[in-house]
């Protein structure tokens, strides 16, 4: 059974830094469609959780933004998808008390849905979209800061840089003053369900390295980590 009284919402709304106004709207957020469908009168929460992921979206894109304001756009993207993805959402959920807030049928229960993280990251999404609803773009703004800032400032950016080889090539050029490096698409093969691409990328004075890969970004992403490692060994061999 779920726990959804008031000193439930309560610390729900602590956790958030905001009162809601409108009780309905965040009862809504914490509903199933399991339980909205044998229950009369109740809505799920489904068109909410397409609000609160795109709401989600920008705050956090905002924060980051804010916070690494020189680095690069691949890097901000790859920050991105670890602070928005399904596991990090469920794991805000548990830290805000959503699993039981949540309002499950009898069955979804039973299979453990209060606990799993589609549920849960579904659940803080909607409560997102019910935040932005009931008190504003500000109000969601600031719960997202006090909610994501400290995941934010943990984020290993060196360990992001090296699992986006096209940003840290891009970078490295910068550094050194040399143009931005080419790709050049060089073979194409395959089937039309399991294509293969091969790219290679040059960079500054006549250096290039091939990459493959089963999409195109795949392929440049290849590529440009074989130059780096090339370009790194240059370097190893040059000092005495």
């Amino acid at each position: 059974m779920s726990s959804d009284g008031p000193d439930a919402i309560d610390a729900l709304e602590r956790a958030l830094g905001h009162r809601f106004r409108d009780s309905v709207l965040v009862r809504r957020a914490l509903t199933h469609a399991s339980y909205a469908n044998e229950t009369e009168d109740a809505e799920d929460n489904e068109t909410l959780e397409l609000l609160g992921d795109s709401v989600l979206n920008f705050l956090v894109t905002e924060r980051l933004f804010a916070a690494y304001p020189l680095e690069g756009e691949g890097t901000l993207t790859k920050a991105r998808s670890l602070l928005v993805s399904e596991e990090h959402f469920a794991g805000l959920a548990r830290r805000v008390g959503l699993g039981p807030l949540l309002r499950l049928s009898p069955g979804e229960e039973r299979a453990g849905g209060r606990d799993r993280d589609a549920r849960l990251a579904d659940a803080f999404e909607a409560v997102f979209a019910a935040l932005l609803l009931d008190g504003g773009i500000e109000a969601a703004r600031a719960a997202a800061r006090r909610l994501f800032d400290a995941d934010l400032a943990a984020l290993d950016l060196a360990e992001l840089h090296r699992r986006d080889p096209k940003t840290a090539l891009q970078e490295r050029a910068q550094a050194e003053g040399k143009p931005l490096p080419v790709y050049r698409l060089v073979e194409e093969s395959g089937p039309p369900h399991d294509r293969r691409f091969a790219y290679e990328v040059s960079y500054g004075d006549g250096v290039s390295a091939r990459g493959e890969g089963n999409s195109k970004k795949d392929a440049q992403r290849d590529a440009a980590d074989a130059l780096l490692k090339r370009l790194d060994l240059s370097i190893s061999s040059d000092q005495p």
